[in-house]
Order: structure tokens, then sequence, then C-alpha cells
């Protein structure tokens, strides 16, 4: 009789992830108890109030026990989870993780097996995990032998003999038969008492987690903060113009164009001239940091909430490759997998409430910056032009706040002014552009 060799177990702790966080939330696991491990697989997903972090194991072995469901609060330097490794029992127990950034659904995961490796993204990880499918036996029919969700679904009807089910369909009923008003008034008569409808729905309390509790953080902290407003217009049918003749050539090298590239650099042109407002400050309000790199953030609707990616070192870009770089983060945004690289780091903000709708607003600045902008939608209103005759315009409203403490009204008034100049007349952007 042969006895089975069991490795040690491991506690598989979390190790700091940078940036002073403490605790993350667990989003989705990648295994479950009993699951065999290698080094580098994905073993979770976790949510800091920065980004989302993909945590990778370090050991090769079988997963024993999971210390968190979904959605709990992890802490650095407790354990994840327990792997029964393969190594011999010499192997000392190390606390470091493996942390890589989320990867957007473009971008896929590796796994080694038996040699080779197999390629699929987290989701389809999960779907075989649930099914208990292995990725080795499945054939990838995706770029490289990438293994796809219909992979997984074809593997899984093979094995249990399934026929996968077509789209469904929709029976379209005939209109009901138009009734006269002689039917109507035959069929009048008492009607029966309807009961009153009973409400049973219940208040849902829950904790603030992930970007939610960062927001609370960082609003809290904007509250200190003396803000200046100045609101102005800009007529941007000069703009228009340009976007629409610039749009094709864009197109065609597989970008999407839209107006905020010509707003960030315009920007990016005026922090030059004012490069207080491309600056912070200290707790104490003691000394001001003026800042050489302009990495303008956009404020970003997300499912996750309020975030603020930002374009670094915009005064070294290009409008094209300013706009390369927010279609990457817009992407990101929308499958939320956006990196703490691209969350941190911000000296400037632009906010566009207009793509959703509004005129006006009130930002608020997002410490330790000093100065953030708010663009409305664009409207065409009627307008004089330079010969006294009515015009079609494209105007857009702009609502600046700055921090009070350092930043004069005729400061931020002059700044928006040369911004406007450069949208007003896009083609005086070439003259600074460097």
């Amino acid at each position: 009789m042969t006895c089975a060799r069991h490795g040690p177990i491991l506690q598989f702790k979390l190790s700091d992830i940078g940036e002073g966080i403490m605790e993350v939330t667990v989003k989705e696991w990648y295994v479950k108890e009993g699951d065999k491990v290698s080094q580098f697989d994905s073993i979770c997903e976790v949510q800091s109030d920065k980004a989302s972090v993909t945590i990778t194991s370090r050991y090769d072995g079988v997963v024993r026990k999971l210390y968190y469901d979904v959605d709990d609060t992890a802490f650095v330097g407790k354990p994840l989870v327990d792997i029964e490794t393969e190594s011999s029992p010499e192997l000392t127990q190390e606390e470091d993780v493996v942390e890589t950034p989320a990867m957007s659904h473009d971008e896929h995961t590796h796994q080694e097996i038996k040699g080779h490796k197999t390629q699929a993204t987290p989701s389809v990880r999960r779907l075989a995990m649930e099914n208990n499918i292995k990725l080795s036996e499945v054939v990838g029919t995706g770029k490289d032998g990438r293994i796809l969700k219909e992979d997984i679904l074809n593997f899984l009807a093979k094995q249990t003999g399934a026929i996968l089910p077509p789209s469904p369909f929709h029976e379209i009923q005939p209109p009901a038969a138009a009734v006269r008003p002689k039917d109507k008034l035959a069929a009048s008569g008492p009607q029966p008492a309807m009961p009153k409808p009973v409400f049973t729905g219940k208040d849902v309390t829950e904790p603030l987690k992930g970007f939610h509790k960062a927001m609370v953080k960082t609003m809290s902290a904007a509250l200190k903060i003396p803000h200046f407003g100045y609101c102005d217009e800009v007529d941007l049918s000069c703009l228009v113009k340009l976007r629409a003749e610039l749009k094709p050539l864009t197109e065609a090298r597989g970008i999407k164009l839209s107006y905020m590239p010509f707003f960030i650099k315009a920007a990016s042109l005026g922090l030059l001239q004012f490069p207080i407002l491309n600056a912070s400050v200290d707790e104490s309000c003691q000394n001001i940091t003026y800042k050489a790199a302009h990495n303008i953030g956009l404020a970003m609707d997300t499912s996750q909430g309020l975030l603020v990616p930002n374009v670094k070192n915009v005064q070294l870009l290009s409008v094209f490759e300013i706009s390369m770089e927010l279609n990457r983060l817009q992407a990101l945004g929308a499958t939320a997998q956006l990196g703490t690289s691209d969350l941190t780091g911000g000296t400037f903000t632009l906010s566009n409430i207009g793509s959703i709708g509004g005129t006006y607003a009130k930002p608020v600045i997002l410490p330790p910056e000093v100065a953030i902008g708010a663009l409305g939608k664009i409207q065409i209103l009627p307008r004089f032009d330079s010969s006294g005759e009515l015009v079609k315009a494209h105007i857009m409203n702009v609502s600046w706040s700055a921090d009070h403490r350092i930043i004069d009204g005729a400061t931020m008034c002059r700044f928006s002014n040369l911004w406007r100049e450069y949208l007003e007349n896009p083609a005086s952007m070439v003259l600074d552009l460097k």
C-alpha cells in the first residue's frame, strides 16, 4: 500500500500593493477549494480605492481554503487562501504576492499547462471552473489559440450531448378585434372593487466599498478648500468644422476623434502661461509645488462610479496622441479595468458633464489639485457675428473652480480667456505646439 504524500500548507497572504492601501474588496475568485494551481495562475481580482488588481499565485499546489467571499473586505498582511504545495517541506513561506493590474477584455491571461500556454480571459476561466472543465482539454478557436466563451459552451455540449438552443423566437400576437361601441355598452356594468396595492419593499443598507469609499474620503478633503467659481461661454463653430475635416483621417488610423483632445491640449497650452493652476499645496498650505508634467484628468462616469483617469505629459503630446490615449482610457473604464497608474498622479482636471447633459455646473476640486473645469453640452444658438449679422453658433459653457487660497479671480479669468481663444481659433494652437 502506497501512502499519498502531501506537501506543506502555506497561508497565501495579501501583500502591500502600494499607495498606502491597507484593505481591498474581493470582486471575483478564479479558483475554488480543491483546485490545482500553478505559479502565476490568477487567484482572484480585488479592488482598492485606486484600481482593480489581479492577484496571482506564487506556488504550485492545491487550494485548500478561501478566506473571503465575494464582496468581502480583505486586509493587507492577512491570508487570502491556503495552498497545499507540491514542494518539499524545506520550502519557506513567503508573504509576497504578485499583483498585476486587471486586464481589459482585449488582453488575455496565461496559464502554464503541461508545457504549453492556455490563453483565456478571467470570465472564460470562471465559466470553465463552474462547469469543472479543464482548459487544457479545450481547443481554442480565437486568435493564437485563445479559448473563447463559445469554445467552453461547445465543449460542454459535446460532453453532455446537449444541443445549444437557438435565439429565442418571439411570436407576434395579432391585435385584438376592435370592440364596437354597442358591445362596450353591453359589457358595461358594475365594476368589482379593485384591491389597493400593498407596498412590500424594504430599505437596504450596505457598507461603502472601493471607489465609493474613496469618493467619501476625497470629497471630505475637498470641503476644506475655499472654492472660487468662474463661468464663461465658448463659440466652437470653427472647431466643429475642423473636427469634421480631421475625423475621417483619424478613423482611417483606427482612432475616434472627439472634441475632448482639443479641450485638453488647449488647457495644457494655457497651463504653460499660468503654471500656478498646475500646482499643489501641502496640507498646512505653507508650500506650493509647481508640477512640471501636465497630467490632465478626465472625470469619467463608469459602472463603478466616478473615476478620474489622467493623460500623462499632455505638454509633449499631439492632439492625435491625446485622442489615442483617451480611446485607451475610455475602453478600460467601460470594462472596469483602469489601473493604478491611470488613476493617480493627476495635476489638473476637466469634467465633460455635457456629454450627459446640462450647461453649467459647480465642479469640486480633487485634492491636491488646485483647479478643475466642467464642460457643458454644445448647443446651436443664435449669435451676432463681427459684422452684426445673426448667425447660428455652436456654443459651449464652461464652469471653472479654483482654490481661492492661492489662485485669485483675475488669474482664473485670464487662463479661461486664453483657453477660449485657442478653441475659438484652433489654428492659433499651431503657433504654440511643440
